[in-house]
């Protein structure tokens, strides 16, 4: 691939200094080290993939880092997001990430985004950065990404991550020699709601962000400078248990749709499936409402349907644990009270939405689900809970 960025005019004597180790490479060179330094780099969030590949950014000398990011560390975060630490918790992820880089290196211009990427500013912004990294955690903030990245004409890097696997490829519609290709050529649709946990549902193995964040670092240094040979076309796949490391060919999909503008993604990807959202549909109760019931004295079954490990964390009180996937496999069904009211939750709400459809399926019709999940309960009325 052709160098993605035009070098600088030169290196002044500190940064000859600072990137000695680079220089001499002969593979990147002086020539790569400026190509560097005038690069621009959007990276969005400053999660668990955006804290390693921020930092290593920096460090490599990349000129101009934006960072699109407007959530504040939380104590849960530093298991993984090694760019924040203790004394910023409560802060903004931005100004944390910000303040790391420029301890790493304070020759890099740092640009804060700190704003929710959406239809109607990701073109704008993309336009403004020679590449993207995408480390963000949902689907539908990653198709909003790679259709701004069609319509913005500019390739990014994308990376996944979930308990002991990552994945990571290349996306650029308009890459030159007829190889572009977008993430839609590799997933065409999102999954179905509530199939795919999210880091906070399902975990990750801190560590793991580091190997993933590694190879995309190294993947957009290689954009940049035109050395090597990119994962663009190629999606790699990696099992931290197994230690094993595996690409797989993509392909353009000539059944792929042309894309021409930006779309509701929250709608696209859905929140829960439509069964869910239609059972959920009048049968919704909230902390409060939960508490009165409670505190009425009726009979009710308060059903925990989250996963055996995260009922160890936290549980309210008088619940029983029967998980989601027992009770749509249809092996749970039979642990449910017949002669009270069945209240299911789970952390947010979500999957116990999914987990009443399966109930009212299987003739629950009085079932209901909580609102907000257990965090909410938390947070209204029972503030010292351990949460996770």
């Amino acid at each position: 691939m052709p160098p993605l960025v035009a070098p600088a005019a030169e290196l002044t004597r500190d940064e000859v200094a600072r990137y000695s180790r680079h220089l001499i490479i002969p593979d990147l060179g002086v020539d790569g080290q400026k190509r560097l330094k005038n690069a621009k780099v959007l990276v969005i969030g400053a999660g668990g993939l955006g804290s390693p590949t921020l930092l290593y950014l920096a460090a490599a000398g990349v000129g101009t880092i934006g960072i699109v990011e407007f959530d504040v560390v939380d104590e849960s975060n530093l298991q993984r997001q090694i760019i924040h630490g203790q004394s910023d918790i409560g802060r903004s992820k931005a100004q944390s990430a910000r303040d790391s880089i420029r301890e790493t290196n304070p020759f890099v211009d740092v640009r804060l985004h700190e704003v929710r990427l959406e239809p109607d500013n990701a073109v704008d912004l993309f336009a403004q950065y020679d590449l993207i990294i995408d480390g963000t955690d949902n689907f539908a903030t990653r198709y909003l990404v790679n259709d701004a990245a069609v319509l913005a004409g500019k390739p990014y890097v994308w990376g996944s991550i979930y308990r002991f696997e990552g994945q990571v490829s290349v996306f650029w519609e308009d890459a030159p020699a007829g190889l572009g290709l977008n993430y839609r050529d590799l997933y065409p649709e999102p999954p179905p709601p509530g199939m795919v946990p999210s880091c906070a549902e399902g975990g990750v193995l801190g560590i793991l962000c580091a190997s993933i964040a590694s190879v995309m670092g190294t993947e957009a240094i290689k954009l940049i400078t035109g050395i090597g040979s990119t994962l663009l076309g190629r999606l790699m796949v990696y099992d931290a248990l197994d230690m094993t490391y595996r690409t797989i060919t993509i392909r353009k999909d000539p059944a792929t749709p042309k894309i021409t503008g930006l779309i509701d993604y929250e709608a696209f990807c859905g929140v829960v499936s439509g069964d869910a959202a239609a059972a959920a549909a009048g049968s919704t109760i909230t902390p409060r409402e939960l508490r009165e019931l409670l505190d009425s004295g009726r009979k009710l079954a308060l059903i925990d349907v989250r996963e055996p490990v995260e009922w160890d964390i936290n549980h309210i009180d008088g619940a029983e644990l029967i998980p989601k996937s027992s009770l749509e496999s249809g092996s749970g069904l039979s642990k449910l009270p017949q002669d009270r009211l069945q209240v299911l939750y789970c952390k947010t709400g979500v999957r116990s939405a999914e987990a009443l459809a399966a109930v009212k399926k299987a003739g629950f019709a009085d079932a209901v689900h909580l609102q907000g999940g257990i965090t909410a309960w938390a947070e209204q009325y029972e503030p010292d809970m351990v949460m996770y």
